[in-house]
């Protein structure tokens, strides 16, 4: 077999359907689309949401809440992430905690928080600590340096 002798099974294609081709095609005169009206039109479709004129449920529903567009997206990461997933002597920086599966997806700033206990010798890069986490870090021979 080669690839000019393949073919589609028998029945597994069909031609479009090419309307407005004369009445003895059976799509002809108004093809397809009824008498009159907005949607027999060309170009007459209605909008989606669009309700015949009645308040759109888009309008109806009442606003809730507040979307700030100008908050940073940051992310919380422990100090028992650290210990499990880097070894004594390591740099940890957005990079490498996004290369060792800590952390996922987009992100503005990362923090390191005091929960957990760390054993290894890391220097952490990050946004921001809290007081527990840097002492913390700092307590077991590594260095919290904010970027």
């Amino acid at each position: 077999m080669k690839l000019n002798e393949l073919s589609p099974a028998p029945g597994s294609k069909k031609g479009a359907k090419r309307i407005g081709r004369g009445h003895g095609s059976g799509w002809g005169k108004t093809s397809g689309k009824g008498q009159k009206g907005q949607k027999s039109r060309s170009g007459g479709s209605i909008r989606p949401g669009f309700e015949g004129g009645q308040m759109p449920l888009q309008r109806r529903v009442p606003k809730r809440g507040f979307n700030n567009i100008f908050a940073k997206n940051v992310v919380a990461i422990n100090l028992s992430a650290l210990n499990r997933k880097f070894n004594d002597g390591d740099t940890v920086d957005a990079n490498a905690l996004v290369k060792a599966g800590v952390v996922k997806g987009s992100f503005d700033a990362v923090k390191v928080l005091g929960n957990g206990k760390l054993d290894k010798k890391l220097t952490v890069k990050v946004s921001a600590f809290s007081e527990s986490a840097k002492a913390a870090i700092e307590a077991a021979g590594g260095k919290a340096e904010v970027v």
